[in-house]
């Protein structure tokens, strides 16, 4: 890479679990965090976000660690860069922030350090260190992914196109990812795991034969969290009681919470997001695409032609 050769990558943000589909399922959004890269003599990280503006710009930044981290796995020295880094995707609030940076860093790894890592190889690194596939394959691979992890082992089904539209209702308020999973219980009676799978299994079938009301049923009748989340997120209940009576199909907490998402047929969504901003104006609300492609490297000519020697 000569200096002043640049490359972005872009990341979407995400959605999972979906309800019923806890730690494996998860939907690409099309909220991006963006990242401009250009060799520099140090690592340098500007933010043009300001409310990135919290976050180390130094070596420092978990981007940069996790990039660090994934070229020394595959034995690899990446040169310092500057790099410029924004983001649409609001911090702890459910919508895969943290997700979409571990994919910054492998992305940013595999191209600076030329390690031609296949997406099956960047998942399997990303979901090492997010904990579960849900959030960062759909960063990776976009659309609707179903996955399951057992210890380094993870195996992802993707699916492209999924066409209906999302409205996220996002509360100003925070919420830790570790709090929310501290209110879950450590175990389920076997017959309730049952249960809680069946319906799990019910929506990935709803969900691919376009049975959106099927689909939305088994949302609202899921039981591995968001039971015991509702505490945690009190403005669940009153935005799934709205959205289903203004046209949503389908109401649920997404990731963590604190954020709801509403899903409605294609075309719907607009409508939705302008009756829930009237009838919840302290809400942030937000009428969402899905995003098909997942993470994206893109390079200039001349930078092109360097990395393909």
């Amino acid at each position: 890479m000569m200096e002043g050769e640049m490359f972005i990558i872009r990341v979407p943000g995400s959605t999972a679990n979906l309800g019923p589909g806890f730690d494996s399922i998860g939907l690409a959004l099309n909220q991006y965090l963006t990242l401009e890269v250009e060799k520099a003599s140090h690592w340098k990280v500007e933010m043009l976000s300001e409310e990135l503006k919290v976050f180390p710009s130094d070596k420092t930044n978990y981007i940069i660690q996790v990039a660090l981290e994934t070229a020394k796995k595959y034995g690899c020295n990446l040169p310092p860069c500057l790099i410029k880094m924004k983001s649409e995707i609001p911090l702890t609030r459910g919508l895969g922030s943290s997700a979409a940076a571990i994919i910054a860093g492998i992305e940013l790894a595999d191209f600076l350090g030329h390690l031609n890592l296949s997406r099956e190889e960047k998942l399997s690194q990303a979901a090492s260190m997010e904990g579960h596939p849900d959030n960062v394959g759909a960063s990776l691979y976009g659309g609707l992914i179903i996955g399951k992890q057992d210890g380094e082992k993870v195996d992802v089904v993707s699916f492209q196109p999924i066409t209906f539209d999302v409205v996220a209702v996002i509360p100003h308020e925070e919420l830790e990812t570790k709090d929310s999973r501290n209110v879950l219980p450590k175990q389920l009676p076997f017959s309730e795991a049952v249960k809680a799978g069946a319906i799990s299994n019910v929506l990935v079938a709803a969900l691919l034969t376009g049975d959106y009301k099927l689909a939305g049923k088994m949302m609202k009748e899921d039981l591995y969290h968001q039971p015991y989340r509702t505490l945690l997120v009190p403005h669940l209940q009153e935005v799934e009681e709205l959205s289903l009576k203004e046209g949503a199909f389908g109401v649920a907490l997404s990731g963590a919470g604190p954020t709801v998402v509403c899903f409605a047929e294609k075309g719907k969504g607009q409508s939705l997001k302008n009756k829930l901003q009237l009838l919840m104006p302290q809400m942030d609300v937000r009428n969402l695409a899905i995003d098909q492609a997942g993470s994206k490297v893109m390079i200039s000519e001349r930078c092109q032609k360097y990395h393909s020697n």
